[in-house]
């Protein structure tokens, strides 16, 4: 079977380092390349972590490009703090002689998707800042993309504000330029991502395997098992990112419904949400499908797999 050809384009981060890690050896997947946006740190933070998580899985061989810095037109948001100075704090990392590609993310982003045969899947997984600016440079792309299967938003409650999700916040004017774009989407939203609560007893699981990704995997998950109880209360973390690349793995581990959903610009109490038409009482034409529902057993599953792939 001819594996899908995937752009990742992230912001390393606890969440994005393990889609990487389930991106890059997968069967099913051809991961072309990672593009870094600013989101969870900035952008030089990010862009060492992304190496960092390449070197580690031993995938030397996966190009990493530096994108924007900051949003299209907002101030810099950053991440509430629970993925530390780093931006991704828990392991240590090795040295090594990668380096960052000359190329911009973004005119990386145009180049291949013009060379390309229309059948490569973006997968946004920071806020939507390098896809949008690469759209606004060069239309052209646009019908080239088959799919965005992007991590953002939510049909209900945000958890950087009562509204919105903390990546579409981040951006909210580029996450406009990308639901309007005529693109199918895939958003895979907190009421999805929230469902995937890493306890101690998934990490211990996936420690167990022995393999370079299993230590990665605990070293990143028991740093955030310990913020997201400092900050939130909660007894594990979700793993947000790693649902858009498990989606694209095993689709049918996922319920999803087709909808409406726009961008909230205007309003000073819901500026950045992610307004989802789920019961389509605006008549609009569908722009996007949004994760409903996850079968945890099955998704545990392919993130074992996933790790026992690793030597």
């Amino acid at each position: 079977m001819e594996k899908r050809k995937i752009i990742l384009d992230c912001d390393p981060g606890h969440d994005d380092a393990i889609a990487i890690m389930m991106a890059a050896n997968n069967p099913k997947l051809d991961l072309l390349g990672i593009t870094v946006v600013a989101g969870n740190s900035p952008l030089d933070k990010a862009v060492v972590n992304a190496l960092h998580v390449c070197h580690a899985l031993g995938v030397p061989e996966i190009p990493v490009y530096a994108g924007l810095s900051r949003p299209l037109i907002r101030e810099t948001l950053r991440d509430a703090g629970v993925h530390g100075k780093s931006g991704l704090d828990g392991p240590v990392f090795e040295p090594h002689g990668l380096e960052i590609q000359d190329k911009h993310a973004v005119l990386y982003l145009i180049d291949t998707l013009m060379e390309s045969a229309g059948d490569i899947t973006l997968v946004p997984t920071g806020p939507l800042t390098n896809i949008a600016m690469a759209m606004r440079m060069e239309p052209k792309i646009i019908p080239k993309i088959a799919e965005i299967v992007l991590m953002g938003g939510a049909y209900a409650l945000g958890n950087r504000t009562p509204a919105a999700e903390f990546n579409i916040l981040s951006d909210p004017e580029a996450a406009h330029v990308v639901f309007t774009s005529g693109v199918p989407i895939v958003m895979m939203g907190l009421d999805l991502t929230n469902q995937t609560v890493c306890t101690e007893d998934i990490i211990e699981r996936m420690e167990a395997i022995g393999s370079k990704a299993s230590k990665l995997f605990g070293d990143i998950m028991r740093f955030v098992l310990k913020t997201q109880f400092e900050v939130y209360g909660l007894a594990g973390g979700p793993l947000h990112d790693v649902t858009c690349v498990a989606y694209l793995t095993d689709p049918a581990c996922f319920t999803v419904k087709s909808m409406y959903t726009a961008i909230d610009l205007k309003s000073d109490l819901c500026y950045g949400r992610t307004v989802c038409d789920v019961s389509d009482v605006l008549k609009q034409p569908h722009n996007s499908k949004v994760g409903m529902g996850i079968d945890l057993e099955r998704f545990w599953d392919l993130m074992e797999a996933c790790i026992r792939r690793y030597s």
